[in-house]
């Protein structure tokens, strides 16, 4: 990952985290709190593909997991956006860079993000995982993601196309 790179990444989680924490948490909405982060993790895999979105996704994984107010031991956001960054840069890599791709990324993720990280939570042994109320996360947060992606993916996405015109594995 070029420097360039990780300065934009970088950037762009905080800023994401920021927005997440100061601006739609304090909204009380119902269900889950839509996930820039998790919206910056997907926009990237889809421009820098498979290594570079896990990457990412790890270091935004780490600064959900250290930024209060935490709720579960470090590393599990880490690991659960490792792999959504991975599979999103896979899946999606010979894909088209469509509006209809976005959204689909992003359905895909939100869902996986919020199963995933019960999934480890529970693996893990925390008992704080309400299997009955993980149906509805999983509703609220694609539906809160999907609305945003009309705005967080078109700009993350272009900003990295300014950083790399050309993605690598695309070639």
């Amino acid at each position: 990952m070029s420097l360039p790179r990780v300065g934009l990444a970088a950037l762009l989680v905080l800023c994401g985290a920021v927005l997440e924490l100061a601006v739609l948490a304090p909204l009380g909405l119902p269900g889950a709190t839509p996930d820039v982060v998790l919206l910056v993790v997907v926009a990237l895999a889809l421009r820098w593909g498979p290594l570079d979105g896990a990457v990412v996704g790890f270091a935004a994984g780490l600064v959900v997991d250290l930024t209060p107010p935490s709720d579960g031991g470090a590393g599990r956001w880490a690991a659960v956006f490792l792999l959504v960054g991975f599979a999103v840069g896979r899946v999606f890599e010979d894909a088209d860079d469509t509006p209809v791709v976005a959204l689909f990324a992003v359905t895909l993720a939100s869902a996986a993000s919020v199963l995933g990280y019960a999934a480890l939570a529970s693996l893990v042994g925390d008992d704080g995982v309400e299997w009955a109320r993980v149906p509805s996360l999983v509703t609220s947060s694609v539906i809160y993601d999907v609305v945003l992606t009309a705005v967080v993916v078109p700009v993350v996405g272009g900003l990295a196309r300014r950083i790399d015109p050309e993605p690598d594995f695309r070639r």
